[in-house]
């Protein structure tokens, strides 16, 4: 077996079968990502499988499909629109959706979507389903993996053409911030022993949330992040990154892009494995040191695109809050989380 990890090829000889070229593989990690293992080179022999997911970097457009010329001079000139790193930012007027459906729907793409609702959060899943069968990827073959703790109070939601749902039982916990804390693993495991044989793109969103607007392929990308509602206009030092230099989640002063909210995570099916389980790791350590970050997994997800860029971010419009009022910027709200009384519906204060 031979790996040459300074470029960008990966060739395995193994039993006397020699892969080349057609992979292409980077395996950019962090001081603080997991050394490669064996058990990711067999992962990633098993994504390789799926040949038809290397094409999606293509941004193919049908031919003779007529659009509206885009300008390079006219635009949105009241928010930033691209990051120091050139990732896009995505907001109402900097993208064509009939444009990228011409891309995105000849693609045959599947989009796994992620959902925790234990406890008394199982009450905000219809209003989430509901408002997503509305919204939400149409038009795309999407299969919803609802986390709960109660199976038989899923709600019976009609759901469109090439939408699906499984219900995966998980236990319950008597903290909320256990809650948090393990979805991470969950999802590692899930993408292992499910996904990555199933779909192309994933996206983990939070239950108590409900869609207002338009969602769809200008989400996708490599690694998605979405700009958390509470912070997009403030200062880093007023970002609330763990402080403190013994947990793995330790952001200092003086350093940090934006504050990114914990209730939105996607991308490619390979790349939110490699966040998820980088960020799973890093709890272990923490767990270990007796240590449990400000924001639980949000604290670790922050550390991890310090040195991991998203390669898309979504603007708050993709991740709003009720009780907040609709800014001059915020041209329409798409996702919002809805209005709760902690103190009721969680487990512990």
């Amino acid at each position: 077996m031979r790996l040459l990890q300074n470029g960008h090829l990966l060739v395995l000889s193994l039993g006397g079968l020699l892969l080349v070229g057609c992979i292409y593989l980077t395996f950019t990690f962090s001081c603080n990502s997991v050394d490669l293992q064996l058990e990711d080179l067999q992962w990633y022999l098993r994504m390789t499988k799926r040949k038809e997911l290397y094409k999606f970097r293509d941004l193919t457009s049908v031919h003779g499909f007529l659009y509206k010329q885009p300008s390079l001079l006219n635009g949105r000139t009241d928010v930033v629109t691209v990051t120091p790193w050139l990732a896009p930012v995505v907001w109402e007027d900097t993208f064509d959706t009939t444009l990228i459906d011409a891309i995105y729907k000849t693609q045959n793409i599947t989009i796994a979507t992620t959902v925790f609702a234990l406890g008394k959060y199982v009450r905000f899943l219809k209003d989430f389903l509901e408002s997503a069968e509305k919204h939400y990827m149409q038009g795309y073959r999407v299969h919803y993996y609802i986390f709960t703790d109660q199976p038989e109070a899923v709600p019976m939601v009609t759901l469109g053409a090439n939408r699906s749902l499984t219900t995966l039982k998980i236990p319950s916990s008597n903290r909320w911030q256990d809650i948090s804390l393990g979805r991470m693993e969950k999802l590692e495991k899930l993408i292992e022993n499910q996904l990555v044989n199933e779909v192309d793109y994933i996206f983990s969103l939070d239950v108590d949330s409900k869609f207002y607007g338009h969602w769809g392929a200008e989400t996708l990308g490599d690694i998605v992040a979405v700009i958390h509602p509470g912070y997009y206009s403030t200062t880093r030092d007023e970002f609330p990154y763990e402080r403190r230099p013994e947990s793995q989640a330790y952001i200092p002063q003086g350093i940090g892009d934006y504050y990114y909210g914990g209730a939105v995570i996607g991308g490619l099916v390979k790349e939110v494995h490699k966040l998820v389980k980088t960020c799973r790791i890093q709890l272990d350590v923490d767990k270990a040191n007796s240590i449990e970050a400000a924001w639980q997994e949000e604290s670790h997800l922050n550390k991890y695109f310090l040195y991991n860029k998203p390669t898309k971010v979504l603007s708050a419009e993709y991740l709003w809050q009720d009780f907040n009022s609709k800014t001059d910027d915020i041209k329409i709200i798409r996702f919002s989380q809805v209005i709760k009384n902690y103190d009721e519906v969680r487990p512990n204060p």
